[in-house]
C-alpha cells in the first residue's frame, strides 16, 4: 500500500489484504506450525517454519511498519523480548548504552540485571537535557536510549537533537513509542534509528493481548533484526499478531479520545488542594510542553501526579478509585490507576531511577470523561 495515505487509512489496509482463497476481508489466524514445500526448498510464500515467518504475523509487521513509516517491523512475544532481541543485535561485550533517568522498570531491569552480566554497561542520564546526554556518552557508546512521553514522569525528549547527538558520536538512537504511539509521534521521522514498542499498550488497545514490536529504517539494520529474530525465537504468536493488528485498525480514533480525557484530569488536578505536582506534556506549564507540541499531534492519554498527603494517601487514592481498575499495564481503553513505587517501577527502588512515593499514574481510557473526572475527584477525597 502506498504510503501516501493518511494514517487513518494505513491504519486499516496497510498488511490487511483479503484472503486470496476466500475473500476475507480480516487476514486469518494462520494458527500454524510448519508449512507443506511444494519440493525440497520449494516453499510457498517464503514461509517454513512459524518461528522464522507467519502470514499473520507478516500482516501485522507490515502494518506497524507502515504506520512508523519505517522499512521494516518486527513482532515479538512481549516488549521486553523486542528490546532484548535489539540489545544483543546492536552490542557486544563492552559496549555503553546511556539509558534516561526514568526508564520503564522493565527496561531498567534488563539493562542493570541482564545486560550488564553480559558485560554492557549503561550510564543514566536525563535525556530530556541535551547537554546531559552529550556528556554522558563515552567511546564505547553504541546506542543511546529515550523514552518520549517518559514512564512514569513523562517527560519529553527532544528527539531530533538527541538524534544529533547519539549520530555525532557513531551511535544510534532508539525511541521506546510506546506511550504516543504512531498516531502521535513518529520518532523515525524526527531521526531515531529503531522505534521499541510495547504492542501491549496503545496498539493492541484492549488490555487482552501481549506483545513488542521494533521498527526500522535502515535495511541492513533490518536484516540483522530479523536474523536475530529468528535465532532468538521470542516472536509474536499467530493469534496475539492478529489481535494487535485488530487493534492499531482503530489506533487514531482511541488516541483522539485517550488525549481528549487525558486534558480534561490533568487539568481538573492542577487546580486540585490535595494534589501537590501534575505530570502531562498538555499542560503549558510542563517543561516540556513546547517540544512535545512540535514533535507530537497531542499529547496522550497518561497523566501522573502527586498526592500531597504523602505515600500513604497516594495510596489510598488508588485504593477509593472505582472506574479506575487498580492494575498494572496500560493503554487499554478502560482507565487504570497505579502506584509506580510499589508496582510498575518496584524494580527501581534504590537506584537512581527511582520514582517519588507519592506518586500515582493514570492512564486514561476513553469511557466518558465526565465520569472519570468525578471518580477521581471523590478518590482523591
Amino acid at each position: 500500500m502506498s504510503d501516501q495515505h493518511s494514517f487513518e487509512t494505513l491504519a486499516i489496509h496497510a498488511g490487511n489484504t483479503a484472503d486470496p482463497l476466500t475473500g476475507a476481508v480480516v487476514p486469518p489466524i494462520y494458527q500454524v506450525s510448519t508449512y507443506k514445500q511444494d519440493g525440497v526448498g520449494g516453499l510457498r510464500g517464503g514461509y517454513e517454519y512459524s518461528r522464522s515467518g507467519n502470514p499473520t504475523r507478516t500482516a501485522l509487521e507490515e502494518n506497524l511498519a507502515a504506520l512508523e513509516g519505517g522499512r521494516r517491523g518486527l513482532a515479538f512475544a512481549s516488549g521486553l523480548a523486542a528490546e532484548d532481541t535489539l540489545l544483543r543485535t546492536l552490542l557486544t561485550p563492552g559496549d555503553h548504552v546511556v539509558i534516561p533517568n526514568d526508564a520503564y522498570g522493565g527496561t531498567f531491569r534488563l539493562f542493570a540485571k541482564v545486560a550488564a552480566r553480559w558485560g554492557v554497561e549503561f550510564s543514566v542520564a536525563d535525556t530530556s537535557d541535551v547537554a546531559a546526554v552529550r556528556a554522558a556518552i563515552t567511546p564505547r557508546t553504541k546506542a543511546v536510549w529515550v523514552e518520549t512521553p517518559s514512564n512514569p514522569l513523562l517527560n519529553i525528549t527532544d528527539i531530533a537533537a538527541v538524534a544529533q547527538v547519539a549520530h555525532d558520536a557513531g551511535a544510534r538512537l532508539v525511541v521506546d513509542n510506546t506511550f504516543a504511539s504512531p498516531y502521535l509521534q513518529q520518532p523515525l521521522a524526527l531521526g531515531a534509528d529503531v522505534v521499541v514498542h510495547s504492542t501491549t499498550k496503545y496498539m493492541g488497545g484492549h488490555s487482552d493481548v501481549v506483545g513488542g514490536a521494533l521498527v526500522v529504517g535502515d535495511q541492513e539494520l533490518a536484516d540483522e533484526l530479523a536474523f536475530h529474530q529468528n535465532a532468538m525465537g521470542a516472536v509474536s504468536g499467530p493469534f496475539d499478531a492478529w489481535l494487535v493488528l485488530r487493534g492499531t485498525k482503530t489506533l487514531a480514533v482511541r488516541m483522539d479520545r485517550h488525549s481528549e480525557n487525558a486534558t480534561k484530569l490533568a487539568d481538573l488536578l492542577t487546580r486540585h488542594p490535595k494534589v501537590s505536582q501534575v505530570y502531562y506534556p498538555g499542560l503549558p506549564e510542563h517543561a516540556g510542553h513546547d517540544i512535545a507540541a512540535k514533535q507530537m499531534k497531542d499529547f496522550g492519554g497518561m497523566v501522573s501526579f502527586r498526592v500531597a498527603g504523602g505515600e500513604a494517601e497516594a495510596l489510598k487514592v488508588c485504593e477509593r478509585a472505582e472506574l479506575f481498575t487498580l492494575g498494572e499495564s496500560l493503554g487499554g481503553v478502560e482507565s487504570l490507576i497505579e502506584h509506580p513505587g510499589r508496582m510498575t517501577h518496584a524494580s527501581v527502588a534504590g537506584s537512581l531511577l527511582e520514582v517519588p512515593a507519592d506518586l500515582v499514574r493514570l492512564s486514561v481510557g476513553i469511557e466518558n470523561g465526565d465520569d472519570l473526572a468525578a471518580d477521581l475527584t471523590q478518590a482523591l477525597g
